[in-house]
């Protein structure tokens, strides 16, 4: 069991996936750096049907993402989206200068 933010989970979190770096684009589209150094392309925009993520659709609201221990968060922590959701529904993404040879 580990505790995070007063909330007790029964799984071990030695394997926890965390988010380090965030950056909003447009077309509800992200790019995503994972602890483990990779970053990836995440499409939120099969999100803004569902009402919890309905504030998303404001690009003022999707455009100011944080990151709040490892966690992507919107609105004041109000929204958030797990790690491993983000990572299982995102693409591998290469920045520009890793295209360069």
């Amino acid at each position: 069991m580990y505790i995070v933010n007063g909330i007790a989970y029964a799984d071990t979190d030695e394997n926890e996936m965390r988010i380090k770096k965030v950056r909003a684009l447009d077309d509800k589209i992200m790019i995503l750096t994972f602890d483990s150094g990779e970053e990836r392309l995440y499409d939120a925009s099969p999100l803004l049907s569902l009402p919890a993520f309905g504030p998303l659709k404001d690009d003022d609201v999707f455009k100011t993402p944080r990151i709040v221990d490892g966690i992507v968060t919107w609105a004041d922590g109000k929204i958030d989206l797990a790690p491993e959701t983000m990572y299982a529904d995102s693409y591998p993404y290469q920045t520009p200068e890793d295209l360069v040879s």
